[in-house]
């Protein structure tokens, strides 16, 4: 097991399946499908990630360097928590843009009982060493566990 000590952008503890991804997340391309079309497993539908593709974001704990794209990325993710699509937890090797920190903090105060603990500034170690299907454990105090 190897720790990492990263800063909390929402509170929350839990452990997760790693879900890993080395390019920018997407977040309307990776969440339409859960958000339009009734994906109840919210399967990444963005084609220019390759680590993220077709596979499962519903419950496991993302692992990323930031989130890329369009400026609705903080409603995609407050709306993907609303609708309980979201992922157990993100993990962010950089500094969380504001727009994902909005959408991430706004689900955590507006939505009730749904909890997306967030915590960024992991560095680029903690994404080296991730892999998919390890297990992630979040710590109050923004300690990540890897297992």
């Amino acid at each position: 097991m190897k720790q990492f000590q990263g800063r909390v952008v929402t509170p929350g503890t839990v452990s997760a399946e790693a879900l890993v991804s080395h390019g920018g997340l997407n977040t309307l391309a990776s969440f339409q499908k859960a958000l339009q079309f009734g994906d109840k497993k919210a399967t990444c539908g963005d084609q220019n990630n390759p680590d993220l593709y077709g596979k499962e974001m519903l419950g496991k704990a993302l692992c990323l360097p930031m989130t890329i794209g369009s400026t609705t990325g903080g409603l995609v993710l407050y709306c993907a928590c609303a609708m309980k699509r979201q992922p157990a937890c993100m993990l962010f090797s950089e500094h969380i843009d504001s727009l994902a920190a909005a959408g991430a903090i706004l689900a955590d105060v507006w939505v009730d009982d749904v909890s997306m603990p967030v915590v960024d500034c992991l560095g680029q170690e903690f994404l080296d060493y991730v892999k998919d299907g390890m297990t992630i454990t979040i710590k109050e105090n923004g300690v990540v566990e890897v297992e």
